[in-house]
């Protein structure tokens, strides 16, 4: 149901607004009580973008209760994911984005249009750049022990080591043992080089952007070698999945492939410097 923004505005002490993300539509709709805790979330537009918030005060939502934060976090997903059926191309901000008016002169709905106003054309740009796009995960990670023992083989220099400590004697041959790990480490670091620069120029093929996150430290049986977050447009995702299958069937590799997600690691950090408004919590 399309309606003015005016309807929406607040009376009462309720002068702050969650803010989901931005559509590319110029709508002004109300899209029900689908927000955290049942709140009704409608749109704010300006030109042909609109924020997507509901009514809140200017308190973050926290909680010592993490079951209840995820279900905060899960609600805001699925109100981007519902709008996104009604309105299109979402640029989605973080968890507990809320703006409000610095003193009680200023609207709350016109502190979210002059957001908007103010940050216009770089939302335009971003909302170019992952429109018929999703964000998927992707991390590759190989087992230490059998790429080890494949370095051992392969490399001549690990080889004469190896035969060398047969032939020392105990104290000699603790020396040589040493030897042979600062070796293998050395070409493993040498070979993990090559295998990084090898698997992101073949999964870069096949996406639209590609942001390189932090590895994370995994059990003693695997090391995580890339860790990506992967702008992928909807016509590119088999491909994706078919080099990434390629890479799962060699040995000692392994590929955990995860998504669509919103593309929050392609959205930047909004404009929020504006006159009359200040942010009550950052963006995640």
């Amino acid at each position: 149901m399309e309606m003015s923004v005016e309807e929406f505005e607040s009376t009462g002490r309720v002068k702050g607004r969650y803010v989901y993300g931005v559509a590319g539509s110029g709508k002004a709709l109300r899209l029900g009580p689908i927000g955290i805790e049942d709140n009704e979330v409608y749109t704010i537009p300006y030109q042909d973008l609109c924020a997507i918030v509901h009514n809140c005060s200017a308190e973050p939502y926290q909680s010592n209760d993490d079951k209840k934060v995820k279900g905060w976090i899960k609600t805001h997903q699925r109100v981007l994911d519902m709008a996104q059926e009604r309105l299109g191309t979402i640029i989605p901000l973080g968890f507990d984005t809320i703006l409000e008016p610095k003193d009680d002169t200023a609207s709350s709905d016109q502190v979210i249009t002059d957001w908007l106003k103010e940050d216009y054309e770089r939302l335009c740009t971003v909302m170019e750049k992952i429109r018929g796009k999703n964000e998927y995960a992707v991390q590759v990670s190989y087992d230490p022990k059998v790429m080890a023992e494949r370095v051992a083989e392969q490399s001549e220099g690990i080889r004469k080591i190896k035969e060398e400590i047969a032939t020392k004697s105990p104290g000699m041959a603790y020396m040589y043992k040493q030897k042979l790990e600062k070796a293998v480490k050395s070409e493993m670091e040498r070979l993990a080089d090559e295998w990084f620069k090898d698997f992101y120029r073949r999964i870069r093929e096949h996406t639209d952007d590609i942001v390189v996150e932090k590895t994370k430290k995994l059990d003693r049986d695997k090391v995580m070698l890339l860790n990506l977050s992967c702008l992928v447009a909807k016509d590119k995702v088999d491909s994706l999945g078919g080099e990434l299958d390629r890479i799962n069937n060699m040995d000692g590799f392994s590929v955990h492939f995860s998504g669509p997600w919103p593309p929050y690691s392609f959205v930047a950090k909004p404009t929020i410097a504006i006159p009359g408004a200040k942010e009550v919590s950052d963006v995640t």
